[in-house]
């Protein structure tokens, strides 16, 4: 009984965390909104609203700036991780975690470029070399990134879902592949063939026919009987003529 309670105790603390803590995401984001704003002001602007030494501004606009990155990046995990528990029990584990990298990585980014330019770091430059340094990197990575991108397609045409019984038909698989989905990842697709389970890109799956296997036709043929004496076709065992003896 004891340890009833205790597992149902447990249970409740994990329901009022998962609660608050979209609260908790939400409020990170206020503060990241009024750290920035009132770095901003403080070092544009500071003696409309302090009126103090041009040393204790720099530093009011730095240690705002700072926590604005601090604040920035918890709410962007907050709510990246919120977000793949609203949409895993609809999309899919796989899909509920491409979502939540994409809001990573565009909150990541947003909170990079915001807290350097409230350090009054040229970020033009640094977005031009980043974005030089971009296209050397997505050249290198082309294949990974195709896949990442049908990943994605697949994400929102969903042509099949975990659990189908289907069959993938192109010059790259070497054919027909037929097998049954297991998990639908940012990278790869993984079939159970029956014998073992392939990793398929999402390049290829995109790329190829996709549709549910068809029924397989019944092509058993009648029994054949062998003759238990010769192993011949001929149906069951029949005397056969003596050979001819002398008269």
């Amino acid at each position: 009984m004891h340890d009833l309670k205790q597992i149902d105790l447990s249970a409740q603390v994990e329901r009022v965390k998962r609660k608050t803590r979209p609260w908790k995401s939400i409020i990170a984001l206020l503060l990241a909104i009024a750290a920035a704003v009132i770095s901003d002001r403080a070092r544009h602007d500071s003696h409309a609203i302090f009126i103090v030494s041009h040393l204790t501004d720099q530093f009011i606009a730095a240690g705002t700036a700072a926590l604005f990155g601090v604040f920035g990046a918890s709410a962007t995990y907050g709510l990246a991780g919120k977000t793949r528990e609203l949409l895993e029990p609809k999309a899919g584990t796989a899909h509920a975690a491409i979502v939540r990298y994409a809001i990573l990585i565009a909150g990541a980014f947003t909170t990079l470029v915001i807290t350097l330019a409230l350090f009054a770091v040229p970020v033009g430059q640094l977005v031009l070399g980043g974005a030089l340094s971009t296209v050397f990197v997505g050249i290198a990575a082309q294949q990974a990134l195709s896949n990442v991108f049908a990943g994605l397609v697949l994400l929102f045409a969903r042509p099949f879902r975990v659990g189908d019984a289907i069959r993938l038909r192109a010059g790259a698989l070497g054919g027909t592949l037929d097998g049954i989905v297991t998990d639908i990842g940012i990278t790869y697709v993984r079939f159970d063939t029956g014998g073992s389970v392939m990793s398929v890109p999402n390049s290829q799956v995109l790329n190829a026919v996709v549709g549910p296997i068809p029924p397989e036709e019944d092509q058993a043929s009648p029994p054949v009987v062998m003759d238990t004496k010769s192993g011949t076709p001929g149906g069951p065992e029949q005397q056969q003529p003596a050979p001819p003896g002398p008269v």
